[in-house]
């Protein structure tokens, strides 16, 4: 491989290319070849999409910036080690360690060694290793987690969780202070880990489907539809255009749902309800009208590989029409409010601040890399159908603040109703679904969620069964970045800082 090659996929031609993966290219090297790899990096605009492991390799997901081209690139595993990417990109960090932890590999030359989904209460450590190693699990012998060490003067400790108020998702925030002001917040999840990515091994693709679809459930249909479009380029189908269309009406429904909810979340953490109920009664008119629409409030099960599970008649599409056409002049309103409430500036002007250099450098995106100058968007970065039939703005501020995650996600309301309508007017008639073959292939998928883009990857055996999947969520890139947000802020502006990113725990526990 060249070493002066800027462009990624010249950089990566010499290497062996695996003809079965799709759509993009995956190229095998040897470990001398990945470490070249990892060192270009260190100088190349390429950014981290994933890291994941199967029982004799590495795979890495990346993008070049500049270019728009995604690649895969694959290394062996020799003597149960890997050289390690964190050194040149800090996204892998986490994922080096739930690699360790689920299958043994041992990443040289880390940043970070300690163990991240394992709490050490496991029956089997490195549960996918080909050696599990049988720990019965012992609360009394568990080894306490080594927090990074914090030195000063009048510095103490606030732990928070892991179980929280309300009904939430379990994780810890360990928050050292001087005072009321944050000197470091440091996170500990995987308390809601439930081995997803064994479940699926030997499923059916419609099997497996309703496995990512409940990977983190405000995001079942983009994680179903990432998981759908993967298995179907490693099965080479594509579902009719009927259904493509309908998909993205799900997608756009959830994630206008979301947004709403989080607007009036962020406004309520900093004692102003009224934005909270009025966002949460249009949330609920989104919820109802999916469901009418749908069949379930989350649209659980309705993207299945091979195109959705059920149409919609003239009667559900004037139901989605009359939803939207009712919520638009709501939400206008709702905006000009958020806008002119000084007591809202006062308190999420300036707060949990994160900048685009750090944004660049975990390859965030959502509306916590747009809030931050990142313009990455996987329905116009790498357009799937119908997307590449659509046109909508992307929304960005510089800001990287909590104002400015609510400002992106207002603008994303405005253009998913907008979008809605779009797909609504151009929707084809035909058949909503294809049969899945019993084929063998590989397939990588890039769908965008409501809190930013979602990679999955899927290998199927001869049979047309899951031998291996590994989804990311977009919350593996952004969960670091919230501790670096948070900190030189008070800990009382915790919650609305927090609920601005609103990363999901189950998404990144598996």
């Amino acid at each position: 491989m060249s070493a002066m090659a800027d462009d990624l996929l010249t950089y990566l031609a010499p290497a062996t290319i695996v003809t079965w993966h799709r759509p993009c290219t995956r190229f095998e090297l040897d470990q001398p070849a990945w470490r070249q790899l990892v060192m270009q990096m260190e100088q190349a605009d390429w950014s981290l999409l994933a890291l994941w492991a199967d029982p004799d390799w590495i795979h890495m997901a990346l993008r070049d910036e500049v270019e728009g081209g995604v690649a895969v690139a694959s290394c062996p595993v020799v003597d149960g080690a890997y050289p390690a990417v964190s050194p040149v990109r800090p996204g892998a960090i986490r994922l080096e360690r739930a690699i360790r932890d689920l299958w043994g590999h041992r990443a040289e030359g880390a940043v970070d060694t300690r163990p991240w989904l394992d709490h050490g209460r496991w029956p089997d450590r490195q549960p996918f290793s080909a050696q599990p190693v049988a720990t019965p699990p012992d609360a009394a012998t568990a080894e306490p987690y080594p927090f990074l060490p914090v030195t000063g003067d009048g510095l103490h400790q606030v732990p928070v969780g892991p179980i929280h108020a309300g009904i939430i998702e379990p994780g810890h925030f360990r928050f050292t202070a001087n005072g009321e002001t944050v000197v470091r917040l440091e996170a500990r999840l995987g308390w809601v880990h439930k081995g997803i990515e064994g479940l699926m091994q030997g499923q059916m693709p419609a099997d497996a489907a309703r496995l990512a679809c409940r990977i983190s459930g405000d995001s079942a249909v983009a994680h179903s539809l990432a998981f759908a479009r993967a298995a179907e380029a490693a099965a080479d189908i594509r579902p009719p255009p009927r259904a493509d269309w309908l998909r993205a009406v799900m997608a756009e429904l959830e994630r206008i749902a979301n947004h709403l909810g989080d607007i009036g979340a962020v406004c309520n953490d900093v004692a102003f309800a009224f934005m909270h109920a009025e966002c949460g009664g249009l949330r609920e008119l989104c919820l109802r009208a999916a469901a009418d629409c749908f069949g379930h409030r989350l649209m659980f099960d309705q993207v299945v590989p091979g195109g959705i599970a059920s149409d919609i008649d003239a009667d559900r599409v004037g139901i989605l029409r009359r939803l939207v056409h009712g919520i638009r002049p709501q939400f206008r309103r709702l905006v000009d409010v958020y806008d002119g409430q000084a007591s809202l500036a006062d308190r999420l002007v300036g707060t949990g601040t994160v900048s685009p250099g750090l944004v660049h450098r975990f390859a965030a995106g959502g509306y916590v890399g747009r809030a931050a100058l990142r313009a990455v968007d996987a329905r116009k970065a790498a357009p799937y159908p119908p997307y590449d039939k659509l046109d909508w703005p992307i929304p960005l501020f510089g800001e990287g603040d909590v104002n400015a995650r609510v400002w992106v996600r207002i603008r994303e309301v405005e253009a998913s109703l907008d979008l809605i309508d779009q797909l609504l007017d151009g929707l084809p008639s035909g058949p909503v679904a294809t049969a899945m073959p019993a084929r063998g292939g590989e397939g990588l998928a890039l769908v965008e969620g409501f809190r930013g883009e979602i990679m999955t990857w899927v290998r199927l055996d001869h049979a047309g069964r899951v031998a291996r999947c590994h989804p990311r969520d977009p919350s593996w890139f952004q969960w670091p970045l919230l501790e670096a947000a948070i900190e030189g802020n008070i800990i009382a502006d915790f919650p609305a800082c927090n609920k601005s990113f609103n990363c999901s725990y189950a998404g990144v526990d598996l």
